[in-house]
Parts: C-alpha cells; sequence; structure tokens
C-alpha cells in the first residue's frame, strides 16, 4: 500500500493500525529517497498524530498464554536435546509448529493470565508436551529447506512516530518533536 494511501486511510479513520505503522515504518526505513508527494502525505500524518486527529491503536492488549507455556517447554526440551547430541534446533520453529496444533489462551489481565497458566498446567501440560516432541521429531526429520529465509524479527517492524522524527530530523534538521507527541 502506498503511502499516500496509509495516510488517506488514516485521515478518513482517524487511527493508524498497527500494520499500517509498520508499513509506514518500512518505507521510511527502506526509502533512499521520497518523492515530493510521500514527503507531504509523511508530513500531513505527523501532523494529524501530533495534534490528536489521528491516533496509533495498541499494538497488543492481551497476551496469549499458551505462547509462553510452549516456548518453556519448547526451551527446555531443546536443551536437553543439544546439550546431548551435535544437532542445533530452532525453537521458534518448533514453538510455531506446536502452537498451530494446541488452543490458544487468550488472557487481557495479569489476574487472566494466572487464572489461563494454573488452567493449562492442570488440563493441557501432557497436550503441550506431546506437540512439543511432535514438533522436534518434525525438526530433526527435516532436511535444511529454504537456507535463504529470513527470521521474523524486529528489523521487520518499525515505530512510526520514530522513523518520522528521523525522517524529518534528516531533513529539517532544526525539528523539535511536540511535547505531547509518544515519539519516546
Amino acid at each position: 500500500m502506498s503511502i499516500e494511501r496509509i495516510v488517506e486511510q488514516a485521515l478518513q479513520d482517524g487511527y493508524l493500525t498497527p500494520a499500517m505503522e509498520a508499513e509506514v515504518g518500512r518505507i521510511c526505513n527502506t526509502a533512499s529517497e521520497l518523492s515530493i508527494e510521500e514527503y507531504m502525505s509523511l508530513d500531513r500524518l505527523m501532523g494529524a498524530l501530533l495534534t490528536g486527529e489521528v491516533v496509533v491503536l495498541p499494538r497488543k492488549q492481551f497476551i496469549n498464554v499458551m505462547e509462553e507455556l510452549v516456548l518453556s517447554e519448547a526451551i527446555a526440551r531443546v536443551a536437553e536435546i543439544e546439550a546431548t547430541s551435535d544437532r542445533t534446533l530452532d525453537v521458534g520453529d518448533i514453538a510455531a509448529y506446536a502452537l498451530n496444533r494446541l488452543p490458544p489462551l487468550y488472557a487481557t489481565t495479569e489476574e487472566g493470565a494466572n487464572f489461563q497458566r494454573s488452567r493449562a498446567k492442570e488440563e493441557l501440560q501432557d497436550l503441550i508436551a506431546q506437540k512439543v516432541d511432535e514438533a522436534i521429531a518434525r525438526s530433526l526429520d527435516r532436511p535444511e529447506f529454504f537456507p535463504e529465509r529470513q527470521v521474523l524479527g524486529k528489523s521487520s517492524q518499525g515505530d512510526v512516530l520514530s522513523g518520522l522524527s528521523k525522517m524529518l530530523e534528516a531533513i529539517a534538521p532544526s525539528y523539535e518533536p511536540h511535547p505531547n507527541s509518544q515519539n519516546k
């Protein structure tokens, strides 16, 4: 999606979704030179963000407790295997495989997360261990496919305000962020 389209959508809706924010950040971080139209769109977006005409929606207001339970199990099992063999396993691949075969356990509060953890340990611990073991077995039996693949990570996501500020600082060195901006 073009920056102009993102800005128009944000101005129309009054908010910037995490996906839109990531795309703006990607554009700001990867564009070697922005067109005047793109710069003007980013300037409009920055103004709308600073005045509150457009707000950035929170990235995440909930957690999936199953992710932490599976990750803990996967890390422990992989550590055992790597300590006793010359194999190296990808914990992320193993966790993703297992998570795709387990029910999510979402919570929006710490109390809810504690409830979900307790419930999972009582009712789902054996199933979690089984799915992690299946993931490990699959990983051990799999040849190295697609060595050019890239891990999802922080470099593929950008903070829109930080990206915009950096761009504006490069273009206008005397730019000072508004005191109420969320850019920290």
